[in-house]
């Protein structure tokens, strides 16, 4: 099972007392940290004298669901109802909770196991508690709903009554607790909805963009249009002279493009006095080297790498030129997908307070640890004189797993003397973010008589700088059906980019899938196969490819099992009317499995109606919270039909060209289709839910139109126009 830290360094449980009598329980690094924890007061359970039980989530919240999750598997464990439980998001604190990352699908992964072993272990000293002081054996004793009972006796004691006694015992070691058989867990498995929904729907002040400080002023920093330039000259004066408006000052650049920009910082009273001013700055800007770059300059110059060969080989097996010259039929095919920004309804923003080398921050952040050290190195202040606060995110996608919010706030809250709000505006998220990055695929494949794939190359033309990959840039050596054709090769030509790129929900497979899978989908039906049969041979018998244990090892066993669920689940080959079709696609990412089906209807039009998608995965033996895991296969589905149907950022002379939502158009409700999950269970560790079901809908829904119309679609996002009639 996998846990979150190696044993050396997480091994054991310790205990202490909490304020005013109680129980707290978390996990120590160390023999010092061990000697020294009691004197903490918040760590991962704190159970009081009035029974009240706090357990605190360590991850960021971020939309996920892993701020109820999580706690569920420790409320389980420690046996007692759901409905008793308090939970606290946890401050930034590496030292205490380890990892607190949201990204990567990774929080369930490594949390599964050991968060349950915390519920377990202070189960197991408040009976050790009950049983001391009522002279009888531990294992006589049951536990249920927060109390201790003994049945022989007829005696029982709340957890909050037996907290204090149970602070003074030793911990327990957490590799001899006995955890509970799945069959009788009443937590773990069954549908609870989010901690925080009710303070969502009304209005409470859970988000970073909600934080208030007494004498607090809101920033917003005015950013050259090309990103990476800097201010040449700003009539600061003139922006002073502004209603509401207390201060404006010019911000050099800092470090790289994820950490601090330049611009002109505009402190006022309010947002709508701060854009006010802005809308009345005079700036002339330094531009840099991003000004000549551009969407048009990236497409044409990849098609002439298109025809070179690849400046870097990614992996190769076999002899592909040679077994391709032997094919009996032979298939290629262009691939490309743009820019997409993460485009998280909450907008960056950060509140910071800085006293003397003290800085306090409130940030939506997925990656708080990273922002710590930036802070730190940017204002010259230690990281252990820094708090950060997480606060709940408004969306995250991977947008915040970068902090130059963070670095722009504190800099600017120090520079201006007062707690300020940094907020970015819509616009400035949309033109100044992070980018999905865009990328070119050039295929070939060669098929033999009885449509197995003999051959494989791909020269993906990417981005990057002096021979790396910028970031999620890159395409793994692993990446799906490398291993699975016997004469295959990746290469790759990377084109230079001044803008930042970032990992984006699926990190690259967002996109691969759409490349791998449509042209998978090609090749069936160039053997005349069907394509579920076709993906089936392609997958060949049911095994693992790689090393076992290893993130990248394939389960072909697992890789079959939801394709053949979900083509069961939409009643794969039924008929359809005409210009309909059933399409499609599978794929493997964050250790997650998922089939997809999807259902459309393309009118003379052009225009595509998604009927119905639906979604198999295989995320291992136990889904953690049902509710939540729904939720987030159908945010994925829709988020991926948003992508592929409408979404894409161009440059022009280094400028973003899309600034909102009027250009950049999320998914409504009335694009919503409906979308049956079901979730094939395997004798595998639960794994993460966020990002493993995206990848197979954009190449699905490609396909489905295929089936529908007869005409390939290899460019996102879609253009209907292809398709009419």
């Amino acid at each position: 099972m996998n846990a979150p830290f190696a044993v050396s360094r997480r091994g054991f449980l310790v205990a202490g007392a909490v304020a005013g009598g109680g129980l707290w329980l978390g996990l120590a690094p160390d023999a010092e940290a061990a000697a020294a924890a009691p004197a903490a007061l918040n760590h991962w359970v704190r159970i009081a004298p009035d029974n009240a039980i706090t357990i605190v989530s360590q991850n960021p919240e971020i939309g996920q669901g892993i701020k109820t999750s999580i706690p569920m598997l420790v409320a389980e464990e420690l046996d007692v109802d759901w409905s008793q439980v308090t939970i606290e998001q946890a401050l930034a604190d590496a030292k205490t909770y380890g990892r607190q990352v949201a990204g990567g699908s990774m929080a369930t992964t490594l949390q599964y196991d050991s968060m349950r072993r915390v519920g377990a272990g202070a189960r197991a000293m408040l009976v050790a508690a009950a049983a001391a002081g009522w002279g009888v054996d531990a294992a006589t004793l049951t536990t249920g709903s927060g109390m201790v009972r003994h049945a022989a006796s007829g005696r029982s004691a709340s957890y909050g009554s037996l907290a204090e006694a149970a602070a003074k015992l030793p911990a327990p070691d957490m590799k001899t607790l006995a955890l509970k058989n799945p069959k009788d867990f009443r937590i773990i498995g069954k549908p609870a909805t989010g901690v925080d929904n009710r303070k969502v729907v009304t209005g409470a002040p859970l988000f970073g963009i909600d934080v208030t400080l007494p004498g607090m002023k809101i920033a917003v920093l005015h950013k050259c249009p090309v990103i990476g330039g800097k201010v040449a000259s700003a009539d600061l004066a003139g922006v002073k002279a502004q209603k509401g408006v207390s201060d404006a000052f010019v911000v050099a650049p800092v470090g790289d493009l994820y950490a601090l920009a330049g611009g002109v910082a505009i402190i006022a009273d309010s947002f709508w006095a701060a854009n006010k001013a802005r809308d009345a700055l005079k700036v002339t800007w330094d531009e840099g080297a991003g000004t000549g770059q551009s969407t048009p300059g990236f497409v044409a110059e990849a098609a002439r790498l298109a025809g070179q060969k690849g400046q870097q080989t990614i992996f190769e097996a076999g002899d592909p030129a040679g077994a391709m010259a032997g094919a009996a039929k032979r298939v290629k095919a262009r691939y490309e997908y743009p820019f997409l920004a993460h485009s998280p309804l909450e907008p960056m923003n950060c509140t910071a307070r800085v006293t003397g080398s003290k800085v306090e921050i409130w940030a939506p952040t997925q990656n708080p640890e990273p922002g710590r050290k930036a802070v730190a190195e940017t204002l010259g202040v230690a990281e252990s004189d820094i708090t950060i606060h997480m606060m709940r995110c408004g969306g995250g996608f991977g947008r915040r797993l970068t902090n130059e919010y963070m670095v722009e706030a504190a800099w600017i809250a120090r520079a201006a003397g007062v707690p300020v709000k940094l907020v970015w505006s819509r616009e400035d998220d949309m033109t100044h973010g992070n980018l999905r990055p865009a990328g070119f695929h050039h295929l070939e494949a060669g098929l033999d008589d009885k449509g197995n794939v003999t051959a494989w190359t791909n020269h993906f033309v990417s981005f990057g700088n002096n021979g790396q990959f910028s970031r999620a840039a890159g395409l793994d050596a692993t990446q799906f059906p490398a291993r699975f054709v016997p004469n295959f090769r990746a290469e790759a030509s990377l084109l230079p980019l001044v803008t930042p790129t970032n990992f984006m929900r699926a990190p690259a497979n967002n996109a691969f899938g759409f490349v791998m899978q449509g042209f998978i989908d090609e090749l069936a039906h160039a053997s005349g196969m069907d394509p579920v049969a076709f993906r089936l041979q392609l997958l060949g018998p049911s095994r693992l490819v790689g090393e076992v244990g290893k993130r990248d090892s394939y389960d072909a066993g697992r890789a079959r099992g939801v394709l053949q669920t979900a083509a069961k689940m939409a009643g794969w080959g039924r008929k359809l009317p005409a210009r309909s079709g059933l399409g499609i696609a599978f794929h493997f990412s964050h250790l997650g499995y998922f089939a997809n089906v999807i259902e459309v209807s393309v009118a003379a039009s052009g225009d595509v109606k998604v009927h119905k998608v639906w979604v198999a995965g295989d995320v291992g033996r136990q889904i953690v919270n049902p509710s939540g895991a729904i939720n987030q296969v159908v945010g994925s589905v829709i988020d991926a039909l948003g992508g592929t149907m409408g979404l894409a950022i161009t440059l022009k002379n280094g400028v973003i060209e899309q600034s909102n939502f009027g250009d950049y158009p999320l998914p409504r409700m009335t694009d919503a289709p409906p979308v049956e999950v079901s979730f094939v269970l395997s004798d595998n560790d639960p794994t993460g839910m966020g990002e493993p079901a995206y990848p197979a809908v954009p190449p699905a829904l490609a396909n489905a139109i295929f089936a529908a119309t007869g005409v390939r679609l290899r460019t996102m996002p879609i253009d209907t126009a292809l398709l009419k009639a």
